[in-house]
């Protein structure tokens, strides 16, 4: 496997999961200290990557997993997701006054929902890459993206460990995470044209 291919699907992962690394601290925030609140954004975020790259795989081998249509209305898993952590937030700073609630973390299928449904945008690039790169130079890409994962989520952990980020995230945390995943929702909905727009 060529050097080349190795740095190119490193640019190419970095530069479609840009947007994920502020997704990922802040699930990892909301984690807490907790180790296995982590462990499940992290198990999350690895299953839900490799729903994308199972489908890019597919469409690259021509199955045609999603039609280019359905890709748009993936916005609607991490908008529910956002609405229904919305509600649990309200509900939760009602019942205990102005505490902010503990922070319990997301479950696995939850942030692989979101990760699944942020990735529309991956799906359609890296399909015509894989589709063109030929079997060796595409197991190159997958098994870089899978480690960049690991290094994303490191630098997230990381991120939401600092003091400052961490102070903010403990107390805004419960009203950040619905924030983002309905902006995730929205903006996947929005940018591919699921209204017309």
């Amino acid at each position: 496997m060529e050097l080349r291919v190795l740095g190119q699907a490193a640019g190419m992962f970095a530069a479609t999961n840009i947007d994920d690394m502020l997704v990922l601290a802040v699930f990892f925030g909301h984690a807490g200290h907790e180790r296995a609140a982590a462990a499940r954004v992290a198990a999350g975020q690895y299953l839900g990557f490799a729903g994308i790259l199972a489908a890019s795989v597919a469409g690259a081998l021509g199955a045609g997993l999603l039609p280019g249509s359905a890709i748009p209305y993936l916005g609607l898993l991490p908008l529910l997701l956002g609405l229904r952590a919305a509600r649990r937030a309200w509900n939760s700073r009602r019942d205990a006054g102005d505490e902010a609630p503990a922070a319990s973390g997301a479950g696995v299928l939850q942030v692989a929902a979101v990760t699944f449904a942020n990735g529309g945008d991956n799906i359609g690039v890296y399909v015509p890459v894989f589709a063109v790169a030929g079997t060796a130079s595409m197991v190159g890409y997958v098994l870089v993206f899978l480690a960049g994962v690991a290094v994303w989520c490191a630098i997230s952990w990381f991120l939401a460990g600092r003091p400052l980020v961490a102070r903010a995230l403990s107390r805004w945390g419960h009203i950040l995470l619905p924030v983002v995943l309905i902006g995730i929702g929205a903006t996947i909905l929005i940018e591919g044209g699921a209204f017309g727009l």
